[in-house]
This record gives C-alpha cells, structure tokens and sequence, in this order.
C-alpha cells in the first residue's frame, strides 16, 4: 500500500489501478450529489433521498454501499425500533466532498456562460 508521501504509486489513467472506481463512484451524478448532501448534514436515507431529487432507492442504495466500502461514507444503525439508518461523511469523505462542492460552484455560477455555448452550438451544427 503506498503512503501518503508516495502518490506515485497510483496512476488513476491505468487501467488496473485501484483509484479510477473511487473516482467514477465520486464523480458519477450520484456520487457526486450524495457526498454535496452529506456535506451539509447527516442524513437518513429518505432524507437523503430527498435531498437528491431525482435518484430511485435502488441507486441512492448502491451508492451509498459503494462510497462506504471506499471509506467516504459511514452508515450507523441505531438500534431503536422502527429501524433508523443514518449516513455521514468520514474525514476523507469531507475532504471529497469539499472539492466536489468548490467544481459545483463553478458550474452552477457559470451556467449562464454554457446556456450560451450551447445555443451557439445548437445554430451552427442544427441542434438537438
């Protein structure tokens, strides 16, 4: 295992290294929203689910399994009847979540730039 002062020994453009599934389970849509909503609070899995409009309880599911087993997500169940789950981020997970959130920023502060480019696009090539 490579320690912090060894990056070098992980190359995420190689095809076997270990680090490009932790990057598609961050940058994915999914991933990447859960992680901004963890950010703010932690969440059970209805309020999560609620948060990212739009994700099904089988994706938000498999998302939530795949950025804990990365060790960015922490899912505690509370032993208390009816069944309570609730999901935060891990130090790591911050971190990630941190610099997830400043490209968020930027894409949403800058949409009126892309709308633009879009439509420039859309007149010269026909559209979509």
């Amino acid at each position: 295992m490579a320690s912090d002062t060894d990056v070098s020994a992980f190359d995420v453009f190689s095809r076997q290294c270990p680090s490009r599934s932790t990057l598609e389970h961050v940058t994915g849509r999914w991933g990447s929203l859960t992680l901004g909503a963890l950010h703010e609070e932690r969440l059970r899995f209805n309020e999560l689910r609620r948060r990212v409009d739009g994700v099904s309880e089988k994706m938000l599911s498999q998302t939530l399994h795949a950025l804990e087993r990365d060790g960015l997500v922490l899912r505690e169940a509370q032993p208390v009847n009816p069944p309570r789950v609730d999901y935060e981020l891990t130090p790591f997970g911050r971190e990630v979540a941190g610099q997830l959130l400043g490209l968020i920023h930027l894409v949403e502060g800058r949409m009126d730039d892309v709308i633009a480019a879009r439509t420039r696009y859309d007149a010269t090539r026909g559209g979509r």
